[in-house]
This record gives C-alpha cells, sequence and structure tokens, in this order.
C-alpha cells in the first residue's frame, strides 16, 4: 500500500480535545477552544496499518512529511492575513460542513453494517484537527516546531506498542518555538503516554 494512503493525523494534546471540538460545534463553546498557554501537540503516522519498508518508502514518508509542514505553514500565514477567518461563526460554519460530510459517509457506511459514533469520527477527523492547530497557532500568533522521527525499532518501544509503532514513521508538532519550550523531557513522552492510555483503555472493552 502507498504510504500517503497508509498515513494518518491527530490530536494529542490537549488530551480532552474531542469533548471541546463537540462542544463547540454544537454551540456550546466559542472560539478559541484551547488556551494560550495550553501545549498543543498534532501526530503525523506514516506507515500506520503496514508500516514503511525499505529506503523508497522511508523517503515517501520523509516527502510526506515535509509536505505537511509547508501545508500547515501555509494555513497559518493564510490566518495571519484574513483574521476574519477566525470568528466563532467563520470556524464553525466550516466544522460544521465538514461534519455532514461526514455523517453523509456514516450514512453509508452503515448501509455496509457498520455502526460508527459520528462525534466520535467527526473529533478524530483529521481535516477538523489540522484546522484547530492551524486556527489556534494563528490567532495566539504562537511559534511552533516539528520533530520527524525515523522508523522505531522493537527494542526501543514499551511492548505495549509496538504492534502500533514498530517500522513506522512519526512526525510531531507542537505550537512552542522549540523542544526546549516543552515541559517535558522529550517531543516523544506526551506522545507515547497518550497512545499507552488509548491503547490500554481500548484493550479492556
Amino acid at each position: 500500500m502507498p504510504v500517503i494512503a497508509d498515513s494518518y493525523m491527530g490530536m494529542f494534546l490537549p488530551s480532552d480535545l474531542s469533548e471541546r471540538l463537540v462542544g463547540f460545534i454544537s454551540g456550546n463553546l466559542n472560539f478559541p477552544i484551547i488556551k494560550e498557554n495550553e501545549i498543543m501537540g498534532a501526530f503525523y503516522l506514516f506507515g500506520k496499518d503496514y508500516g514503511i519498508s525499505g529506503q523508497p518508502e522511508v523517503l515517501s514518508a520523509t516527502d510526506l512529511a515535509k509536505r505537511a509542514i509547508e501545508q500547515l505553514s501555509r494555513n497559518v500565514r493564510s490566518l495571519h492575513h484574513m483574521p476574519d477567518k477566525l470568528s466563532s461563526t467563520a470556524i464553525r460554519e466550516e466544522a460544521m460542513k465538514r461534519a455532514l460530510q461526514i455523517s453523509i459517509e456514516l450514512q453509508q457506511q452503515q448501509l455496509q453494517g457498520h455502526i460508527p459514533k459520528l462525534n466520535e469520527r467527526i473529533a478524530r477527523d483529521p481535516v477538523i484537527l489540522s484546522s484547530c492547530f492551524s486556527q489556534h497557532i494563528a490567532y495566539y500568533k504562537k511559534d511552533y516546531f516539528f520533530e520527524l522521527f525515523q522508523p522505531f525499532n522493537k527494542n526501543d518501544l514499551p511492548e505495549l506498542l509496538r504492534s502500533k509503532l514498530e517500522g513506522r514513521m512519526l512526525l510531531l508538532a507542537f505550537n512552542v518555538k522549540n523542544l526546549k519550550s516543552l515541559p517535558y523531557k522529550s517531543s516523544l513522552l506526551p506522545f507515547i503516554h497518550w497512545l499507552e492510555k488509548i491503547t490500554d483503555n481500548t484493550s479492556k472493552v
């Protein structure tokens, strides 16, 4: 499978972002839903299901990472020049359009026997999450940085996460200037803790 089709974007900080997004779209919260001093963490996982195999796929994932960085930077610059797009009304309208698309997709899946939950799917949608990350960076005029990790080795990972991360590449993004500005020993640590938590919760269901 091509790496581009086996990749995924999400956000892991703040930890309750899903609830905030649902509250915002439903009109119970206004923008911004993330405070200026809160750490935002986004991730791009390459080789999500099948891993990264061989140098050509490493190069392909690296190129995708560069394109993701460039796209986010363009989005932030665009929002800096169009502050009217950072109002609660404008952002909610955009999110609701995407939510409608997701709802239509889920109706088709239900006809095929799948019963996904709409709010969960909306809160995990890469388009909505990517916009959320860019919008808050632009609104607060925050710095941000990225860190790309090469395919993980089995022995470097907690046993619980080997099936999810071994052989995968990972791009992390934070809304601070650099690694020293993070309140963690490494940029990877909060992502690992988040993934361990959701993986452990899933295994208990």
